[in-house]
């Protein structure tokens, strides 16, 4: 019967502490297997990942390019055709954030466009901050409502009457 006090590790599966320092009859002894003199033979003389002995680091010998736009905006980009593969019953209405919720589109995305590439003969209430004139149509044919959001993060532009005049 197997007992706390009778588990024993498997065989091959542990193995003995190299220990460092102990003296010739070790193998070990004197310099602990770090070898004589230079950096790596000294108390915390371990250099940074990329450390290339002072000599110029190769990531800082290539030239950078590009940037990186830290104010990027995602589309999640949707077909007619895709929107036929949804259930109506499941999905009455498509929005980003209920596409999201039922794991229809993964990722991060900001946006939500609807392109009209396909057929549609379910009918859906479709919000999304893009519609292409097709989409649009080809889900008002098949029932459907369409309501374009405000884009996030963009204010409204308000034209003046001063403006308007000149």
């Amino acid at each position: 019967m197997l007992r706390l006090n009778t588990i024993k590790a498997q065989p091959g599966s542990t193995h003995k502490k190299k220990r460092l320092g102990r003296g010739p009859g070790s193998g070990h002894g004197q310099t602990a297997g770090k070898g004589d003199k230079g950096q790596l033979a000294r108390s915390g003389g371990v250099s940074r990942p990329g450390f290339e002995g002072g000599q110029m680091p190769l990531y800082r010998r290539i030239p950078k390019r590009g940037f990186t736009n830290v104010a990027r905006r995602t589309n999640a980009v949707l077909n007619v055709f895709e929107l036929e593969k949804f259930d109506p019953k499941e999905l009455k209405e498509i929005t980003l954030e209920t596409l999201v919720s039922t794991n229809r589109i993964k990722g991060r995305y900001d946006r939500l466009t609807i392109l009209g590439t396909g057929e549609l003969t379910k009918s859906f209430s479709v919000k999304a901050h893009k519609i292409s004139p097709s989409a649009q149509e080809k889900i008002t044919k098949a029932g459907g409502k369409v309501e374009i959001l405000p884009i996030p993060g963009k204010k409204p532009v308000k034209k003046s009457a001063a403006r308007a005049k000149a």
